[in-house]
């Protein structure tokens, strides 16, 4: 499958003029490694869980209705959370019925916040691969447009419109670390920029979809399991994404669930940000020394999702 050509900086930059309208331009948070009490180097953080339904799957979720254009049997998702919170919202803002299929593992604020949308909500399965085989045969029963997390081109083009801003609003940074899942996101963003910038995959240990699918040189079934479960944690990466990814993307970085929930707790500590852990997944390659930046380098990291209820940020910071 031609995916480079389909995910393209010419298609990323249409689809952002489309779905414009409906999504927020998230702001940039420029810092020093230093506040962290990391060694003195630049990093700025894209704050994309200010992104509208907590991340930044809206982009993708609005990419898909407004390109695609469903009819009256309206549009189902399989979801660990964010992707079937961002389409109900895209659907409620349009005036399109959803359905959505979300795993047992979904946290409570992510199941609230779609079905506070107007979607209905299906909860069942113990992962993201079931709730995706309960929602296509939904789709077989109903003809309803099947809205795929990460592997569709309209996802990746709305999710490659990060790239586009982060280009535009801080066009000096040398890397960038991305939380990968399925890949849609990386995909999309690593499409934009097209070997012009260092692109960094970071995957929880418990989850390693693009490792496992690198070592293989195809995506493969890989554990589905850790603290970020709910959003990283996919069978597979999607076939669309992965050979931007093999072309563009220099590295997988693997980070543990306690780096992880001290990245959350740092965030929160010098920032007053709240992520989930898969939105704090990137940063805790930084914060856990598997990224080390090289002297005089800046460093971009994508802060992605909010979608959490209560988190014992200052048991985290003392682990």
């Amino acid at each position: 499958m031609a995916a480079t050509k389909e995910i393209s900086r010419e298609r990323i930059a249409a689809t952002e003029a489309v779905i414009r309208p409906y999504v927020r331009r998230t702001p940039m948070l420029r810092t020093d490694l230093a506040d962290f009490g990391l060694p003195p180097s630049h990093v700025a953080f894209k704050l994309e869980m200010l992104q509208h339904s907590g991340s930044f799957k809206a982009r993708g979720a609005f990419a898909n209705l407004l390109l695609r254009k469903p009819q009256a049997a309206g549009v189902v998702a399989a979801s660990g959370g964010n992707h079937g919170a961002a389409v109900a919202y895209a659907a409620q803002r349009l005036g399109v019925p959803a359905t959505i299929f979300v795993p047992d593992i979904t946290s409570p604020a992510k199941a609230e916040r779609i079905r506070s949308y107007g979607a209905q909500l299906v909860i069942g399965g113990a992962r993201y691969a079931d709730a995706l085989d309960a929602s296509e045969a939904h789709v077989a029963r109903t003809g309803a447009l099947a809205v795929h997390a990460y592997d569709q081109a309209e996802t990746l083009l709305g999710q490659g419109t990060v790239g586009m801003e982060l280009e535009q609003d801080a066009p000096d940074f040398d890397t960038l670390l991305v939380a990968v899942g399925g890949g849609g996101l990386i995909g999309g963003i690593a499409a934009w920029f097209s070997g012009r910038k260092r692109i960094v995959a970071v995957e929880p240990e418990q989850s390693p979809t693009l490792h496992a699918a690198f070592a293989a040189g195809a995506p493969v079934d890989a554990p589905a399991g850790g603290i970020a479960a709910d959003s990283l944690a996919p069978r597979r990466v999607g076939e669309l994404m992965f050979p931007i990814a093999r072309t563009h993307v220099e590295q997988v970085l693997l980070v543990s669930d306690d780096a992880i929930r001290q990245a959350q707790a740092a965030l929160w500590s010098s920032l007053r940000v709240v992520t989930e852990p898969g939105g704090a997944a990137a940063f805790a390659a930084l914060l856990s020394g598997r990224y080390r930046p090289a002297p005089g380098e800046r460093v971009g990291v994508l802060i992605c999702g909010a979608n959490t209820t209560a988190v014992n940020f200052e048991s985290a910071r003392a682990a």
